[in-house]
């Protein structure tokens, strides 16, 4: 019998590593071959090469496949200069995170709709407000079949109106009509490099005019919170295009307390999804709708984006930072989106 000696244990774990090189460099190898578009070689490169579990803390490559859908839906991340990387101070996250001060509604206060299996406008509490701020059109805010089967309806495109979901706490499944936003993103995604507004998406597949894209997440914090994060950028127009006020229902007259004072903020700058990188264009061919599940966190509601055209195949995703309001004067910030009907500025 052979004697096991430190020698033999060095050549062991010496031969053991190699092993482990080696399928990680026939791993990486078949990933580059089957990419269609050449992915940033740094972020290949620390994620075979730089540790040798997922890395969440570090890595952005394993962030975005660490997502729950990933596999279904999944997000890339490509740039033709291998010099170029996201911020190595961002990481990407599937939630957002609820920061000191903010909280969610106690679960005693929880209430769903008792619909059994699909939800009707007429008996189901969660479509109840629809009927409110719609008077005039069918409370359902999404198309319920054919071709655009779960897009929004197209009357709802061009309003400010909000969308009532079911949620957790509703009887109804998870396959009810009404659990859109609810489900979460079912577009993969690309982030990319424009060529002169930064890291911009896209998508490789169609998306039809109605169609939920994605949310926008990151840390959920305090209107003061926010002011002091503001107040510490280096340029604080700049932090305002990562800080989204979520304030559709705030009302100083408001019955609900929670809506009475300053709104949540969502801070996207160093903690969010990929919808971070969504780019302004004064032809936009997105929106931003409040969505909301709960009605006892409308203080919470989501920010969902949603497309309000047809959308071909990589054609970057954009949205209107400013919602089409032009006060017709001459800002501080130059606008890039180089539409044919682009207004010039930003702000």
């Amino acid at each position: 019998m052979k004697k096991w000696d430190k020698t033999n244990k060095s050549s062991f774990h010496s031969d053991l590593k190699k092993v482990k090189e080696g399928k990680k460099l026939h791993e990486a190898a078949r990933m580059l071959k089957t990419c269609s578009t050449k992915i940033m070689a740094p972020t290949y490169r620390d994620h075979y090469f730089g540790h040798e579990v997922p890395s969440l803390k570090d890595c952005h490559w394993c962030q975005i496949r660490s997502f729950s859908n990933a596999k279904e839906y999944p997000i890339s991340i490509v740039c033709k200069d291998e010099s170029l990387t996201l911020p190595d101070d961002f990481t990407f996250i599937e939630k957002s995170i609820l920061r000191d001060g903010v909280s969610r509604a106690d679960p005693e206060f929880r209430v769903g709709c008792e619909c059994s299996h699909n939800c009707h406008g007429m008996t189901c509490h969660c479509l109840q407000d629809s009927e409110v701020d719609l008077p005039d059109h069918n409370v359902y805010a999404y198309q319920a079949g054919g071709n655009s089967e779960g897009c929004l309806k197209e009357q709802l495109l061009d309003s400010k109106a909000p969308i009532y979901e079911c949620h957790e706490a509703c009887a109804c499944d998870k396959t009810c009509d009404n659990r859109i936003v609810a489900r979460g993103r079912r577009v993969p995604l690309q982030v990319f490099r424009t060529e002169n507004r930064g890291w911009g998406v896209r998508s490789k597949v169609p998306i039809k005019a109605g169609a939920f894209i994605d949310c926008y997440i990151g840390e959920i914090i305090t209107a003061q919170e926010a002011d002091r994060r503001r107040d510490n950028a280096i340029i604080s127009r700049r932090k305002d295009l990562y800080l989204f006020n979520i304030d559709k229902f705030t009302d100083p007259d408001s019955l609900d307390e929670t809506l009475r004072g300053d709104p949540y903020v969502i801070d996207g700058e160093f903690h969010a999804g990929p919808s971070r990188f969504f780019n302004h264009s004064c032809e936009a061919n997105m929106r931003i709708f409040a969505r909301v599940g709960d009605y006892s966190e409308k203080n919470l509601h989501d920010l969902a984006f949603f497309a309000i055209e047809d959308i071909r195949p990589m054609t970057e995703l954009t949205f209107d930072y400013v919602d089409g309001k032009d006060d017709g004067e001459q800002g501080s910030e130059k606008c890039l989106c180089g539409a044919k009907s682009c207004r010039g500025w930003l702000w």
